[in-house]
């Protein structure tokens, strides 16, 4: 890959993350969490982004850029009210801007127009009617800074902290890339006292000049409380395309005397160019928040012998890394836990005397190998906000078509995920949202006639449950209409006309193949394509789905998965000759159940009294065809939850112990196998299959069905020959 080609990347990369904090924001700002902070991220963010598509030449990025990054630039200078009405405008442009973005990282050119209702929106917002250009509005920009000179107090020294002498001339380069002047020269204002001194000298006859070269140039000083590293990184965004030097020095040490108020002077002994109007910014702020964390102080020393400063908080550092490396690292550790597992198979064969010290070393390794993989399994985890973000552009769009109010609510967007599992989880939740604008909230007429607010809520949450990652979509809609989805099912063919079915049932119903309830067909619904595709993609994943509908009151679609999809923790268990690994996560207890507590059924192992809760029983070898070497009634029952409620109690010959394995997909080398999950290798070298909690159940379910109806074919067998 070229080092174009990378930049270009890291710029894609960036806007994602940019774009995110801007969707977040707002969202903060619509909810009234916001603050000042929250106006300068959002600022900053749409700045970068077109800095950066400056630097490749992204033309309809940049302008769409510049007209959002003003009105931004006049919210939080005060200037502009953040009103509903203004951030429902700041909303649908963020929209067009991920759009655009979207457009330029495929090499393709917008639409003639596009965007335009949006910008001439924006523009609306900050006085101009779109048929000015931008330097007119950019001249507005001076509005309230004086062209005077001005002096600072010497009283005012102790509190003005640090004092930086500042060269600051733009090159060519620096407002091609769509950077402009103004701004720097407006965040340096913003961090304390400035005086600074235009140079003009370079100015050519107005017929001379040149729209896109910069003629002027500042220098002068700064008094302010914030380090040098923070006025540093006002630069960071042209730091290529700047002459730019920055000094520290010392602040006079006399008081000056007192000046004329009808006659500003400039500070005696002051040195200043010939003709240079000195912009005085009055308004400064020096109180204003840093917008970053500082970096730790330099250490006192040097000139004027200052005393240390007070260590600032470290700021956090991060670095890229591409994925593909972290994947190489992720499957290095899956290879070491597969030799630890080898090794301590070795070291159970050898002499008591010579195992026990082995033992012990084994077991550091183990400790470092599994906090080595949780490390490595962090570096692979990201916060599902990435997928949860993309969101609420889907709901104000489904809002719009439906003609529902419909607002989303969004919580746990901080649980990390295996990055991925995140990748796949877009579709499924588009699909979701898109089932619960469309099927679950009503139109506000109906909701007020029921009683409800007019606005519909879906509320998608995520949580750690258990060793899993829980995400949730619920609505506050009609719930599912079960006589619509039968009639629909029956006359689909989808289920026979005498079927009796439970509620739970009907509602499942939405999850086969070519199933739809909707009368026409839409952008929105109605091909008989969506949850079908949702429950296999989780299903894909090793995750489940569940669903709870009360009508007139809402659903909840929950989906669990694991937490990563590379290393995990089992339970190894033996049937027969055979070698098995439960996944932990689903197990809830192991038992060795006493004679009263089984209840036998025709035959079958029956069910489990556990602690006034009766749990069916199966054993493990029936449900996968495996013959056991042991009596019924011994070995060793595990509990396993395979549902939302429902356990299994699995009869198996022996518990092995629990150990890590490397997930290994089978499905890519063999195909699909019933009640198997993936693979993986023991310590003894053998492949072991990991199996499927939920798929067990459903075999166990079916061993059971046959098993009944096998016992029923016998009696009536015996009454016929008798």
């Amino acid at each position: 890959m070229s080092s174009l080609a990378e930049l270009k990347n890291t710029f894609f990369e960036e806007c994602s993350e940019l774009l995110q904090e801007l969707e977040l924001g707002l969202t903060d700002m619509r909810e009234e969490r916001g603050s000042e902070d929250t106006v300068h991220a959002l600022f900053r963010a749409v700045h970068s982004i077109k800095g950066g598509a400056g630097v490749f030449g992204f033309d309809n990025l940049i302008g769409f850029a510049h007209v959002l990054e003003t009105v931004l630039d006049a919210v939080r200078r005060g200037d502009l009210d953040a009103s509903p009405e203004v951030i429902d405008v700041l909303f649908n442009a963020n929209d067009i801007l991920s759009d655009l973005v979207t457009l330029a990282r495929s090499g393709q050119a917008p639409e003639p127009g596009f965007g335009d209702d949006c910008r001439h929106a924006l523009e609306r917002l900050i006085g101009k009617d779109g048929s000015e250009g931008d330097d007119a509005g950019e001249m507005a920009d001076f509005d309230g800074i004086d062209f005077v000179p001005v002096r600072f107090d010497a009283d005012d020294e102790a509190d003005a902290g640090n004092t930086f002498a500042i060269t600051f001339r733009p090159k060519q380069d620096m407002l091609k890339k769509a950077n402009e002047p103004l701004f720097i020269l407006r965040e340096l204002r913003a961090r304390g006292e400035l005086e600074l001194v235009a140079e003009v000298g370079n100015l050519p006859p107005l017929t001379e000049m040149e729209p896109d070269f910069p003629y002027l140039g500042w220098t002068g000083t700064l008094r302010t409380t914030a380090s040098r590293a923070e006025i540093e990184e006002i630069f960071e965004f042209v730091a290529g395309d700047c002459e730019l030097e920055i000094e520290e020095i010392e602040a006079a040490p006399a008081p000056l005397p007192a000046l004329d108020e009808a006659a500003p002077q400039l500070v005696p002994d002051a040195p200043m160019p010939e003709a240079a109007p000195v912009a005085a910014m009055p308004d400064a702020r020096p109180d204003t928040p840093a917008e970053k964390p500082a970096p730790a102080a330099e250490k006192a020393g040097g000139e004027g012998g200052k005393a240390p400063a007070a260590p600032a908080a470290a700021a956090a550092t991060t670095i890229r890394v591409d994925l593909d490396k972290v994947d190489r690292v992720v499957n290095m550790v899956g290879e070491l836990v597969i030799a630890q597992a080898m090794l301590g198979q070795v070291v159970q064969d050898l002499p008591e005397a010579m195992s026990a010290r082995m033992s012990q070393i084994l077991e550091e390794v183990t400790h470092h190998t599994r906090e080595l993989k949780d490390s490595v399994m962090s570096m692979r985890a990201q916060p599902v906000k990435s997928v949860f973000q993309r969101m609420p552009r889907l709901v104000r769009e489904l809002s719009s078509k439906t003609g529902k109010n419909i607002t989303l609510e969004m919580r746990g967007e901080t649980t990390e995920v295996d990055k991925t599992i995140i990748e796949r989880l877009s579709d499924p939740l588009t699909h979701i949202i898109r089932n619960s604008a469309d099927h679950g909230i009503e139109t506000p007429d109906v909701r007020v006639a029921a009683g409800k607010p007019e606005e519909g809520t879906i509320i998608l949450s995520a949580e750690h449950r258990g060793g899993r990652i829980v995400i949730e979509i619920k609505d506050d809609g009609a719930g599912i209409n079960t006589e619509r989805v039968l009639k629909k099912a029956r006359e689909r063919g989808l289920v026979s006309a005498d079927a009796v079915l439970t509620e739970d049932e009907i509602n499942n119903l939405i999850f086969m193949p070519g199933f739809s309830t909707a009368e026409t067909v839409s952008d929105i619904s109605g091909r008989g394509v969506g949850m079908d595709v949702v429950r296999r993609n989780i299903q894909d994943l090793g995750g489940r789905i569940n669903l709870k509908s009360e009508r007139g009151k809402g659903m909840v679609i929950q989906l669990t998965l694991p937490l990563t999809l590379a290393v995990m923790d089992g339970m190894v268990v033996r049937v027969g000759t055979e070698t098995y690994v439960l996944p932990m996560a689903a197990i809830v207890e192991c038992l060795r159940p006493g004679q009263s507590e089984v209840h036998n059924l025709l035959g079958t192992h029956g069910t489990l009294h556990l602690r006034g809760e009766i749990v069916p029983m199966v054993h493990l070898g029936d449900a996968l065809g495996v013959p056991s070497m042991l009596n019924s009634g011994d070995g060793v029952v595990i509990i396993i939850e395979a549902g939302e409620g429902i356990k299994l109690g699995l009869a198996v010959d022996d518990l092995l112990g629990h150990q890590q394995v490397v997930i290994k997909s089978i499905e890519e080398n063999y195909g699909t196998v019933p009640g198997i999950a993936a693979a993986t290798i023991l310590g003894n070298g053998r492949v072991a299959f990991i199996l499927d909690s939920e798929k067990i159940y459903d075999l166990a379910c079916e061993t059971m069905s046959n098993t009944l109806a096998g016992a029923a074919g016998s009696r009536m067998t015996q009454k016929t020959a008798a």
